[in-house]
């Protein structure tokens, strides 16, 4: 049997590859442990972790970073899932500039739709979704759309910082000038999330879901 050292290591192409045949298989698996569970948070985390164990069969990669907030660090993808009731997440807040220029990281998410079925005592977790958002997608979308309609309009740094203002990103003056001069020398891409304020990053994902396949950069796995 191979050893961990011979197994080769995780790719992103991998990864979505992967990630279509474990929606396919989980998709039909009845789970007793999650019969009568109604807390998002921990259903999440069940699959979350069975996924990962599904690419330690086959694969490499290291563990994630807590401190970074992302499951798979080497390719800088974090595995999100979330229920179709509402399809949201947390993510770690680093700063406003995520708004503008994505999380830095891209998103793997799993959608699901829990159905109990009382005779067997079992859940079964249909993936209605799974759905690749690459990095430079991870922005906000009104935000980013926003910006990209005042520099048409030929904004300037005190347009933008008016804008940051409405939007009430959180920006200090020294900051704000700064996100206002980078955006003037490197335009956003349009971002497809909408992220929500709070202590954590709330990200809402029923725009991406209705554009995966669509739009380049949200890849369409299930």
């Amino acid at each position: 049997m191979p050893g961990k050292e011979d197994k080769p290591l995780l790719t992103a192409e991998k990864l979505r590859e992967e990630a279509s045949r474990f929606a396919e298989r989980e998709s039909s698996h009845r789970e007793p442990a999650l019969f009568g569970v109604t807390d998002g948070k921990a259903v999440g985390t069940y699959l979350e972790h069975k996924f990962q164990a599904h690419l330690r069969e086959s694969y490499s990669f290291p563990a994630g970073n807590s401190a970074r907030g992302v499951d798979l660090p080497e390719l800088a993808v974090d595995i999100k899932v979330t229920s179709i009731k509402q399809p949201q997440s947390s993510s770690p807040f680093k700063s406003a500039r995520q708004k503008v220029y994505g999380l830095g990281y891209s998103l793997l998410v799993f959608v699901y739709e829990k159905r109990d079925d009382s005779p067997s005592r079992t859940a079964v977790l249909n993936i209605l979704h799974a759905i690749f958002v690459e990095s430079h997608r991870t922005g906000d979308f009104q935000t980013t759309t926003g910006i990209l309609k005042l520099l048409e309009n030929k904004a300037n740094v005190d347009d933008l910082l008016a804008y940051f203002e409405e939007r009430m990103l959180p920006l200090d003056d020294v900051t704000g000038r700064e996100l206002a001069e980078d955006i003037l020398k490197s335009p956003p891409a349009l971002g497809y999330l909408t992220i929500s304020n709070a202590l954590q990053w709330r990200l809402q994902y029923g725009r991406v879901i209705a554009e995966a396949g669509v739009v380049s950069g949200i890849i369409r796995i299930r």
